[in-house]
């Protein structure tokens, strides 16, 4: 019986069947783009977005922080750092923006808080939403990491090194005399606080402050001003914007970081970098030792 060889196919044929197996496996240059988002939800694309609409002013700095700020098409009312994004059109507010201002922008992308209300709708849109609200520094550092594939931005970790390094050189800075310095830091006159959960109170904590807040309060609890006059804080950090009228809430004017002066009173910028989780962490580590060693200093 004669044996048949097999025939070579068409080098032609072979590229034909490569490209295909290529297109179908993802094995060349396109590829799927997949992060998955803080409310466990995976968003895929087809590639890195060019045209991102940010709803969360410490998201618009860290994509500024990685390099990628000219990706930016849009902006909540609050995201006003670095200055350039000052200039791109303004959406409205993070939690109740204008829908048809972000769908004219033509977004691949909105980043925004995972308490935002309009993810669905967006999504119904059929605008790619992805979720991210770090409230702590381990979120910061996962927020980099996802903003960093999701963007394709090699080695986004050096970005958290250098906060985790800043911070760590605003806490050597620091005599030992401040160290156990029992503060109290309000973000809103609520009053809402930051508690030891949160990334603010975190950093106390790098600092060697002591939170009068309790990290089971949660991150940022609403607190009876009588917790407050009955924990009765040796410093006071607050904004300028929530500081008019504070020694005039009951028993207030009572509490030893009133009588004796000890209230750090923040600018609206200084304000930002303290509140924001984000790229300017180390800043705000750097206001608040800063604080408390103008604090340690201050006679009665």
């Amino acid at each position: 019986m004669k044996m048949l060889g097999r025939k070579r196919l068409p080098r032609w044929v072979t590229l034909v069947a490569l490209t295909v197996f290529t297109a179908v496996t993802g094995a060349g240059v396109a590829h799927a783009l997949q992060v998955t988002d803080e409310r466990g939800v995976t968003v895929t694309f087809a590639q890195p977005p060019q045209r991102i609409v940010s709803l969360l002013p410490s998201l618009t700095e860290t994509v500024c922080a990685l390099g990628q700020c000219q990706r930016l098409v849009g902006v909540d009312r609050y995201s006003d750092f670095p200055l350039s994004v000052r200039s791109l059109p303004q959406v409205g507010g993070g939690l109740d923006p204008n829908i048809e201002a972000i769908v004219a922008l033509k977004p691949d992308v909105v980043l925004m808080a995972t308490s935002s209300r309009v993810g669905d709708r967006l999504q119904s849109l059929g605008i790619k939403v992805v979720a991210l609200e770090p409230m702590s520094h381990a979120d910061v550092k996962r927020v980099l990491q996802t903003l960093g594939q999701l963007l394709e931005v090699p080695d986004a970790q050096q970005v958290w090194r250098v906060i985790d390094a800043g911070v760590l050189a605003a806490a050597q800075s620091l005599p030992a005399s401040v160290k156990q310095t029992r503060v109290y830091f309000e973000v809103n006159s609520a009053p809402y606080a930051a508690g030891a959960a949160s990334f603010i109170g975190e950093t106390l904590t790098r600092l060697g402050a002591r939170n009068i807040v309790p990290g089971h309060l949660g991150p940022f609890p609403k607190l009876n001003p009588e917790f407050v006059v009955r924990a009765n804080p040796d410093v006071i950090m607050v904004g300028d914007r929530n500081y008019a009228g504070m020694d005039g809430r009951p028993g207030w004017s009572g509490m030893r970081a009133i009588r004796e002066r000890r209230v750090c009173v923040f600018s609206a910028a200084q304000s930002d970098a303290l509140v924001r989780p984000g790229p300017r962490m180390a800043e705000g580590a750097r206001i608040m030792a800063q604080c408390l060693q103008e604090m340690a200093g201050r006679t009665p």
